[in-house]
């Protein structure tokens, strides 16, 4: 079995829902390539190759590892520091003889320089086969892009080929005790020595890969407001040249319910030496950019997820005899069963166009902030096009993914009955492993709040263009257009949804006249907006929905073969949509 080669929706996917005619020539300006490669053709041959040989490792090696991992965990800490177990260290010194570290990761460091598309597909393999490990190798990708873009050139160019050779990594450290989500409200100070160093002290919890050796931190520099434009960026060390003893101490690693092959640390500092990354008060700025992409990642992994889980269900169903029948023949289950494919299959849509959308935005963004560029006109329009995509579909990735992940791998254990509560069958540590993805970079309930947040937006910035916008594209159009059946249905579905969304918006902030709707000055009254807040996940839920068939309907209209996918993900949700309108309806007076 291989990940990738053997994944015929994987196959599809990269030969058609990927731009690589948008993505190649920002990656591959001229022919041959630094690495001799003639075409795009060629291009994307090799890439194919690479993928293959990740599913290869992912569907063998990973996939015991992953086991392993969740009996025996990541390791342990002593003093201070994080030690790796046999399961842990084999799966590193495996990934390292394979090159897997920097995969985007500039050539000149040692990296391969490939499209991120490929890393994120690469993600959702190694996910399929162990949660842990797709966890821990992204933070050498992560820590490297963010060295590479905030950091002087010294910094990058001394630790980028260390995280490439699998020698060090890191972690991003935002949470603290009794702050969570509200970043505003931490402790964690600074304070600017002689040297143009500054002295960190305070406490982070819930920190993956809290010992690698390196740590971008958040923290408040003393004196600076208590606000998100009061929080800096930091750059340090475990092991500093200028300390004796640690810098950062790892005080413990917390025990979960899942992802057992995962560190997950509390870290202390004590006058820990850190450098200030960027300016001082745009910490929360960088963390964004990098936050952006690891929610699409976590989006990514709980898809690997659903597909495992999911695989190892179907195929259970296909062996077992109930009834005197293969369980895939009972009517309820082969319905069941059904549904939960569609449902995966078109999440994997959805998050291979964004994923798509992601890439372009990043090289271009890179271009812009690390390397100074100017944009042409053209590669401006393409990069606020990409930037708008990457922006609305980050949150309803993470949220969309990461539910129906917890959700399909408790269907997979009842598939599997009495024998899914098992520690021998493996879809209860997929269920176990699914909490994580559902809590970490976001809550869905966080999710759910910027999406609302960007709705708004967006409804605000020219109410009267939204409003009679939506006019102009009543399902009669599509009639008149001549689209074909799925186009037909996914603007009908589309229509319903904004005229519902119209509805619920003037529900709840109730202007006092009909005028008043055109006029954005008229909505900012905090106390209308809260009642609207109390909408923010079933309007995720009816934006998931319905981007994903925007997708799935774009996917129709390049290949008809894919129609049939289109039809039944409308047939499922449509019911959904319907009673979130309901609530709506009913609940937002």
């Amino acid at each position: 079995m291989n990940y990738f080669t053997d994944a015929k929706e994987w196959q599809w996917m990269f030969d058609n829902a990927i731009d690589w005619d948008t993505i190649l020539p920002l990656y591959y300006p001229n022919y041959p390539t630094e690495d001799g490669l003639e075409s795009p053709e060629e291009v994307k041959s090799f890439l194919k190759e690479i993928l293959g040989g990740v599913g290869d490792w992912a569907a063998t090696s990973v996939k015991e590892i992953g086991a392993q991992l969740d009996r025996e965990g990541a390791g342990e800490v002593k003093e201070g520091r994080t030690h790796r177990g046999p399961a842990l260290s084999r799966m590193l010194q495996e990934a390292k003889e394979l090159q897997v570290f920097g995969i985007t990761l500039p050539q000149e460091h040692g990296g391969l320089g490939l499209p991120n598309s490929v890393y994120m597909i690469s993600q959702d393999m190694l996910s399929r086969s162990c949660m842990c490990t797709s966890t821990l190798l992204g933070f050498y990708t992560s820590l490297g892009e963010m060295l590479l873009r905030y950091c002087p050139k010294e910094v990058a160019d001394e630790f980028i080929p260390q995280i490439v050779q699998g020698e060090i990594s890191g972690s991003m450290n935002l949470t603290e005790p009794e702050c969570g989500s509200d970043l505003a409200a931490m402790k964690t100070t600074a304070v600017k020595q002689a040297d143009g160093t500054y002295l960190l002290n305070g406490q982070k919890i819930f920190i993956t890969n809290g010992g690698g050796g390196l740590a971008f931190v958040l923290g408040k520099v003393k004196g600076d407001p208590d606000t998100l434009d009061g929080i800096s960026m930091f750059f340090v060390r475990q092991d500093h040249p200028g300390k004796e003893g640690l810098n950062f101490y790892v005080d413990k690693t917390e025990e979960k319910m899942g992802m057992h092959g995962s560190f997950t640390t509390v870290i202390t500092y004590e006058n820990t030496i850190g450098e200030l990354v960027g300016k001082q008060g745009e910490g929360f700025k960088y963390m964004l950019h990098l936050m952006n992409e690891a929610r699409i990642l976590v989006g990514i992994q709980a898809l690997g997820g659903i597909e495992e889980a999911l695989d190892y269900a179907e195929n259970y169903a296909r062996e077992r005899v109930a009834f005197g029948k293969p369980l895939t023949e009972l009517p309820l289950m082969k319905r069941n069963l059904e549904d939960y494919a569609t449902e995966r299959d078109a999440i994997r849509a959805l998050i291979a166009d964004t994923m798509s959308w992601f890439d372009i935005y990043l090289k271009l963004d890179n271009k812009k902030v690390h390397t100074k560029e100017d944009l042409t006109s053209e590669e401006q329009s393409l990069y606020e096009e990409a930037s708008m995509w990457t922006r609305k579909r980050t949150p309803l990735v993470k949220f969309y993914a990461t539910e129906a992940y917890t959700d399909l791998s408790k269907k997979a254990i009842q598939v599997l009955g009495g024998y899914g509560f098992i520690k021998e069958y493996p879809v209860e540590r997929y269920h176990r492993d699914s909490f994580g993805p559902l809590l970490y970079e976001g809550t869905s309930q966080i999710q759910a709040l910027m999406a609302l947040k960007d709705t708004l937006k967006y409804v605000m910035k020219d109410p009267k263009k939204f409003f009679s916008g939506m006019f102009l594209k009543h399902p009669t159009t599509a009639l008149l257009n001549g689209d074909n059946e799925w186009s037909r249905q996914y603007k009908a579905a589309h229509y319903r949804f904004k005229k519902s969304l119209v509805s619920l918006v003037i529900g709840c902030l109730k202007p006092e006249a009909w005028k008043d709707v055109f006029d954005p000055k008229k909505w900012q009254q905090e106390e209308r907006f809260e009642v609207l807040m109390t909408h923010a996940e079933t309007l995720c839920w009816a934006l998931s929905y319905t981007e994903t068939l925007r997708v799935l309907c774009a996917h129709a209209n390049k290949d008809p073969e894919r129609a049939d996918l289109f039809k039944r993900y409308h047939q499922l949700v449509q019911p959904k949509l319907e009673a979130i309108y309901k609530d709506w309806e009913i609940r937002g007076q």
